[in-house]
């Protein structure tokens, strides 16, 4: 196991009723952005419950963040912070607009260019304090130090990290999920599937506790995804998945061992490029790159299929079938997983996705630094 330093500074409320804690976490003299994206907060009682907790601060709002936060869209949530001296941010949603809120605090005291933030092509000396009401569960952004904008004027999609940006606290109550439409369960499940992934299904690395933790967080995911698919009110099902993707990039996972993100690295590329969903492009390139990358992920492929998916065999075959599994899963939680169910050519897109990995100088990715945009090039063009 390799060294490491870890410090997560979140407080997290899990619960009913959790939302009511706002009006003491936060402090009573802050004056509050209070940033969401759509109508979907008012339809399911969520903004009034946040009302209600804020009935006693200055607070003022900012809607229209998009489900791939957009520069343009946060710079004038930065205006408007500035021009109303407001010095809390609350983030009321999913990982879009938390990933916005990130941005925003670290954006509205920033006094040079704010799009080098992304990208960490500047020092912060400051950031906002930051507290969340998470909606839509999925990428762990209410617990993390993690963000990714667009800049859609240069077909940009990066990704920004600094302690600064850390939420203060965290509100997770389960029954904020229940009326999400099947298709953003789907992608939240294979986002926290993914994203442990990443950090698990390396090389061999003899960090035990953070295997465990990552197959228990990838088991629940399994039994779990089909419940809140199909049974959406079920309160059980959905605070599980809901802490298991929590977990999936709280922090502890990763730990002490190699880690990929290629997958994220070229899907990120296609939803720039394309404008599918970001669970949507994981899931058509995870089981590529696995096969195209198949020698060097076997022994934790096999390490997985015994572990996780409870398969008896052969290493080899049991690494194969592992790889299988986790596709019909995929396609189970309603994510295809070929190019061509997006009806986008597979050769273009590998063509375009190269050429944007060499732009954003993304040369040499996954756990070895070996995966040239080349390699990358290659796993695109079997998902036709």
């Amino acid at each position: 196991m390799q060294n490491f330093s870890f410090h997560n500074p979140c407080r997290i409320e899990f619960g009913h009723g959790s939302i009511a804690k706002i009006s003491t976490l936060i402090p009573p003299q802050a004056r509050v952005l209070l940033l969401y994206g759509g109508g979907s907060i008012h339809r399911n009682g969520v903004y009034e419950q946040v009302c209600t907790a804020l009935k006693d601060h200055h607070w003022q709002a900012f809607s229209g963040i998009e489900a791939n936060p957009e520069y343009e869209t946060l710079m004038q949530a930065v205006r408007f912070g500035r021009e109303h001296q407001l010095d809390y941010i609350l983030a009321v949603g999913g990982g879009s607009v938390i990933d916005g809120a990130k941005f925003i605090a670290a954006a509205i005291p920033h006094a040079g260019d704010c799009w080098l933030i992304v990208g960490n092509r500047t020092p912060l000396l400051s950031a906002l304090p930051i507290g969340v009401v998470l909606t839509l569960p999925a990428t762990g952004s209410e617990s993390n130090f993690a963000a990714v904008i667009s800049r859609r004027e240069t077909n940009d999609k990066l990704s920004f990290k600094n302690p600064l940006v850390f939420p203060q606290f965290a509100i997770l109550d389960p029954n904020c999920t229940l009326s999400l439409p099947a298709q953003q369960i789907g992608n939240g499940i294979v986002d926290a599937f993914v994203h442990t992934t990443e950090q698990y299904l390396t090389y061999p690395g003899d960090a035990r506790v953070q295997d465990r933790l990552a197959e228990g967080i990838l088991q629940t995911l399994i039994e779990v995804g089909p419940i809140t698919l199909h049974d959406p009110d079920n309160y059980a099902a959905r605070a599980n998945m809901m802490w298991a993707a929590n977990q999936a990039l709280f922090g502890l996972v990763g730990l002490g061992q190699a880690q990929d993100w290629a997958t994220h690295a070229m899907g990120h590329e296609l939803t720039m490029l394309y404008g599918l969903d970001h669970a949507r492009t994981l899931a058509i390139i995870l089981p590529a790159l696995w096969r195209y990358r198949f020698a060097a992920k076997q022994a934790k492929l096999t390490q997985m299929g015994r572990r996780v998916w409870q398969l008896t065999g052969d290493d080899i075959s049991v690494a194969q079938q592992a790889i299988a599994a986790t596709e019909q899963f995929f396609i189970a939680m309603g994510l295809p997983t070929r190019l061509s169910d997006y009806q986008i050519d597979a050769t273009e897109a590998a063509d375009r996705v190269a050429e944007q990995l060499i732009r954003h100088n993304r040369l040499l990715l996954g756990e070895k630094a070996d995966l040239t945009p080349e390699d990358c090039r290659a796993i695109l063009l079997t998902t036709n």
